[in-house]
């Protein structure tokens, strides 16, 4: 990034005091609910997407990317707990030259098999009523009863008509077991026992024309952090109080479903451009028919058909929440990035900040319209850091693949902003704090940062954002510290006889 950036994010952060009459102002929840028709459609609600270069040793030369879905799960969600959607696709699309469309599509499918476990009661066989029958351990033990499987597609060129291929395991098998959620302690023989039994579900994987790979599937513990309680009683939140701290992160005791790929760069910069960019979707069928004739199998209740009909959409964190309108959230969701000039005036004028000025009059908005520097970040990407050569206007998460990845105990969960390149916005870490980041850009972050001479080309200035320098926060902070080390980063999900322990903390 460019030199003056850092001195200017010093200055930002010393004046904090200059704004000490700031009143409350909210924070956000990522992508949980975050439109009405996905509260109807929890398995198919993508609630975050990350990207980064692969920071575990020996592994810089590959990009992590990872989608996470069905929000909100609680541990003791039996006897079904969370499994992904069988007439589901899922689908993680990048964009390899900045023209606004997929290059690369990998496609998730998801199969459940009943294995009709029964016991004999009675001198009569009755199955059982539960997801195991004792204690699990291995891949697809014989006390799973219901088998949670998928396959992996790659689709280059339009995800729907491009040249497909699938993803192999080293014995030549196509179909991939997902591990069960975690039932609890005593099921996975004690503490430690659900990681090393979902660790064997880590898969090598042979991707076509693009070298070696692994994926994971799986339930892993809530890794967004967020003061969720008190930004919806009001915004009751001390907006410049201490940034570590400062409020208790109300998902620590939830869990999430994550897709998980570790990919070679060299197969994603095949546009000639180091910088990429990526989103997730959902999509389900066109047709649902709901108790059709009496059939076999776990899924008799609905039959589904027709062409598939893309519900979710996810890349850049929190702009669905606080950026799209409320009647236009399934309008985005169902949209490709190629289509995003018709939400232009939600970056160009936004209404938080307007909205935050209404109820906080002490917070002024930015006064610069449109609002390039929200077009900048969100669209295309901050020319020198994570901008593509050639871009076309866009809302997708990007990432420079040629700046190196920032070791574990050197990361900075204010990325760019505290010096740290290989951080949001440049991609996404686990522990980036995008809450608190996206706050300070909504009030002008940018316009502060790129000083007199716009020296980051966001079209505005210090003057345009009078809010724009204060070190806003809801509290909540994490560290890399926090999370595993290593591939798929996130934590062991907490465990069904963990009930209701809202702060239970995951293995690491």
């Amino acid at each position: 990034m460019h030199p003056p950036v850092a001195n200017h994010l010093i200055r930002m952060t010393l004046a904090a005091a200059a704004l000490s009459n700031l009143f409350m102002m909210p924070a956000m929840a990522s992508s949980h609910r975050e439109a009405p028709f996905l509260t109807e459609q929890p398995k198919v609600d993508g609630t975050d997407l990350y990207l980064f270069r692969s920071y575990e040793p020996g592994r810089e030369g590959y990009v992590t990317v990872m989608a996470n879905y069905i929000p909100f799960q609680d541990a003791f969600g039996g006897p079904n707990f969370y499994q992904f959607d069988e007439n589901g696709l899922y689908e993680i699309h990048f964009d390899n030259n900045g023209d606004a469309k997929e290059d690369i599509t990998f496609q998730f499918r998801f199969k459940n098999t009943s294995k009709a476990t029964a016991l004999t009661v009675g001198g009569k066989q009755v199955k059982i009523p539960l997801i195991n029958s004792g204690p699990i351990d291995g891949v697809n033990p014989a006390t799973l009863n219901v088998r949670e499987s998928y396959t992996v597609d790659i689709v280059r060129g339009d995800r729907r008509t491009g040249t497909r291929a699938a993803f192999m395991m080293g014995n030549g098998n196509r179909e991939f077991d997902k591990p069960v959620d975690n039932i609890g302690d005593k099921t996975f023989g004690g503490a430690g026992g659900y990681e090393r039994y979902a660790n064997q579900h880590i898969h090598d994987v042979s991707i076509p024309n693009c070298g070696n790979g692994r994926v994971f599937v799986g339930q892993r513990k809530e890794p967004f952090y967020i003061a969720v309680g008190k930004t919806f009683d009001l915004f009751n939140l001390n907006p410049l109080g201490p940034e570590v701290g400062g409020n208790e992160n109300n998902l620590e005791g939830k869990n999430i479903s994550t897709i998980a790929m570790e990919i070679p760069i060299s197969c994603l910069t095949t546009g000639g451009d180091p910088v990429i960019g990526a989103y997730t979707t959902a999509s389900k069928r066109q047709g649902r028919l709901i108790n059709p004739s009496p059939g076999t199998g776990l899924n008799t209740a609905t039959k589904e058909g027709g062409a598939w009909t893309q519900v979710s959409r996810l890349g850049m964190p929190l702009v669905n929440e606080v950026v799209i309108g409320m009647d236009d959230k399934n309008k985005f969701n169902a949209s490709k990035p190629s289509g995003d000039a018709q939400f232009i005036d939600y970056v160009t004028n936004p209404s938080l900040p307007a909205l935050i000025q209404t109820l906080f009059p002490s917070a002024p908005a930015p006064t610069n319209f449109p609002r390039t520097d929200l077009v900048t970040v969100f669209l295309k990407g901050i020319e020198g850091l994570n901008q593509p050569r050639n871009v076309v206007p866009s809302e997708m998460l990007r990432l420079n693949t040629s700046i190196a990845p920032a070791a574990r105990e050197a990361q900075n969960p204010l990325g760019v902003a505290a010096g740290d390149n290989a951080g949001f916005p440049n991609g996404r870490r686990p522990a980036d704090d995008v809450v608190d980041l996206s706050l300070r850009v909504a009030m002008g972050a940018l316009c502060v940062l790129t000083g007199a001479n716009d020296t980051l080309k966001v079209g505005c200035k210090p003057s345009d954002a009078p809010a724009g320098a204060a070190p806003l926060t809801d509290g909540v902070r994490r560290t890399a510290a926090d999370y595993r080390a290593a591939f798929p980063y996130f934590n062991t999900p907490v465990p069904g006889n963990a009930a209701g322990a809202a702060n239970t903390a995951g293995n690491q």
